[in-house]
């Protein structure tokens, strides 16, 4: 089974709000990602939330097989969500993709290309990344460096794993740009169109 991690425990500082639950054509911020991770036929989904919890999981809707799981040390930065959601994985998960709620324009042709690329390996790569034309994208971490990422820290997340050792990341290169993040509110405004 593929998983996927959605990291929403953020508190948006740049932005200035809970950025997760604000508007981006229709839906909350946060339910780009999830949507995306569902409609690629991920199986299992866990979103995870901190700053504002409470806010961010009244404004989410869970489809069949996703969940919440609390990140009460998320003021630690970003590789204790990571940790947070890998731990809350179901144990026949085999690899889990790790997307963020500040990503909207991430879709679920760009989940299914890691899955793809992750079968099609036989299962072996132990890091997936997605290589747009001006930088990386979301990547999928093989169950076997779990452990490693669970003991990361600070405000690194996945990428940590990435810049230890480039040589054990697969790449998935796409011939597109990446879409942008949401940092401030002017990114949300220019994401309406």
């Amino acid at each position: 089974m593929i998983s996927a991690v959605v990291l929403a425990a953020g508190e948006g500082r740049r932005f200035g709000a809970t950025k997760q639950i604000e508007r981006l054509r229709g839906k909350p911020l946060v339910q780009h990602a999830v949507d995306a991770a569902a409609a690629a036929g991920v199986q299992e989904i866990v979103v995870v939330v901190g700053h504002d919890a409470e806010r961010v999981r009244d404004v989410v809707e869970l489809p069949v097989g996703a969940r919440i799981a609390v990140n009460d040390r998320y003021a630690e930065g970003q590789s204790t969500s990571l940790a947070e959601g890998l731990h809350a994985l179901d144990a026949s998960s085999d690899a889990a993709l790790v997307l963020l709620a500040d990503q909207p324009g991430i879709e679920p042709r760009h989940v299914r290309a890691l899955i793809t690329a992750f079968d099609e390996a036989a299962r072996e790569p132990e890091i997936l990344r997605i290589g747009f034309r001006d930088g990386p994208g979301p990547a999928l971490l093989a169950r076997s460096v779990w452990e490693e990422a669970t003991s990361l820290t600070g405000d690194t997340g996945a990428r940590a794993l990435f810049d230890l050792d480039p040589e054990r990341v697969r790449w998935v290169d796409l011939d597109e740009d990446a879409p942008p993040d949401v940092d401030r509110p002017e990114d949300l405004e220019r994401g309406q169109g």
